[in-house]
């Protein structure tokens, strides 16, 4: 027995000592009156509720059934043809389709004005040789895009970057095994059209699309590439401006003299395209300093790649005026000034931007401003040819 004492000084009251043991009770010597039971009413309820109960043992349970969801997950979404179709298609980037087309739009162009002549005052043109040179630079173009989109997959750059890639891998749509797969094969595609083309353009067309064709590649790949290595603006330059007007010229013309006037008017197309490029680097900036990746807008800063794009600007227009005024070249070229109020839109944007989005749109404002530059640069030399063949019209349409 224990006590204790009560709070008010009273005498200890005694508590009984409760002792707990455990015992196991054999089943035999259990009287029925300790066995729990269950009501007879509880048990006609579970029996109606669940009239079958199978008892399974657990090894032997492999599968667990889950119930058939709501919405239909994305990974067992069956896209049609034309969803699939559209999804490429924007991961094919089609905006930045004219930094290539362009110039070979304008080098079939000078050399078309090239046979235009007082026996022929509507020229040759050979139509063949510019579908299969536009066919080659498309292809070219698109699998260096995809290429890059899987290089720059592999090193973890633009994995947050909305605006950037064409989001086939970002947004898990396709395999990165897959756009490197095709990006490849499109670069064979174009490098065959390439020799195909280069039968009637001559050895230094070779030449071109042999340097193209690299560039197009190691542009991304590989951990030392062009645009890991501040050269991507040169690169731009290069490609989508001397290299394709002369090699489409070329082509078109079956030639391999080279005019200096082709050298020249293919300038302002390299400078828009290093300008496209340039901007694209300083709306990624953070990222690529992020991911290791050095372009020349992560070393200079915002400040500094502002003062780069406008240097590039006046070079293209500073280039005109001095070719337009000299009375070698067509007056008529100065039409491209007309382009100067989309300039200032997308100058004043670049100079006013401080996010990435406001960059990107500053960026497919050059892209539409390349593009009415180049197109006004080639009506203004088409209307130069016809213009000069006009006084031998009558004599040449008239029949003798």
């Amino acid at each position: 027995m224990q006590s204790k004492e009560s709070s008010n000084g009273d005498a200890p009251v005694s508590l009984p000592k409760v002792t707990i043991s455990t015992q196991v009770v054999a089943a035999d010597s259990v009287q029925a009156e300790e066995v729990p039971t269950i009501p007879l009413d509880s048990l006609e309820s579970i029996s109606t509720l669940q009239p079958e109960v199978s008892v399974h043992a657990a090894a032997s349970t492999h599968e667990v059934s889950m119930p058939v969801p709501l919405v239909v997950q994305a990974s067992k979404y069956q896209r049609n043809f034309l969803e699939w179709f559209q999804i490429w298609w924007e991961g094919t980037r089609p905006a930045y389709l004219s930094l290539s087309l362009m110039p070979v739009l304008l080098g079939t162009t000078l050399a078309w004005t090239q046979t235009v002549s007082p026996k022929h005052p509507f020229g040759h043109f050979h139509f063949t040789h510019f579908l299969f040179t536009c066919l080659a630079i498309v292809a070219l173009q698109v699998g260096a895009q995809l290429v890059n989109d899987y290089y720059d997959y592999l090193r973890g750059i633009d994995t947050s970057n909305i605006f950037g890639p064409g989001e086939l891998i970002q947004q898990s749509l396709v395999k990165p095994t897959t756009v490197l797969s095709l990006g490849l094969t499109l670069l064979g595609v174009g490098a065959l059209l390439g020799i195909v083309v280069s039968f009637v353009g001559g050895p230094w067309v070779y030449a071109i699309g042999l340097v193209g064709l690299l560039c197009a590649y190691f542009y991304s790949a590989t951990s030392h590439s062009l645009g890991s290595l501040t050269l991507g603006e040169l690169v731009s330059f290069c490609v989508y401006g001397p290299l394709i007007t002369i090699g489409a010229y070329m082509v078109q013309l079956q030639t391999e003299h080279i005019e200096t006037s082709v050298l020249l008017y293919s300038v302002p197309l390299g400078l828009f395209a290093a300008i496209i490029i340039h901007v694209n680097n300083m709306r990624d900036a953070e990222g690529d300093a992020q991911a290791g990746k050095r372009t020349i807008a992560s070393i200079l800063g915002l400040q500094w790649s502002r003062a780069l794009f406008i240097v590039l600007v006046l070079w293209i227009y500073t280039l005109v005026v001095v070719v337009g005024i000299s009375s070698a070249a067509p007056h008529l070229i100065l039409l491209t000034l007309w382009t100067l109020p989309l300039l200032l839109v997308a100058v004043s944007g670049v100079l006013r931007s401080q996010t990435p989005a406001s960059l990107h749109l500053a960026m497919h404002q050059l892209l539409s401003l390349e593009r009415l530059f180049t197109l006004l640069l080639i009506i203004a030399l088409i209307i130069s040819a016809v213009a000069s063949m006009l006084p031998h019209f009558p004599t040449n349409l008239t029949p003798t």
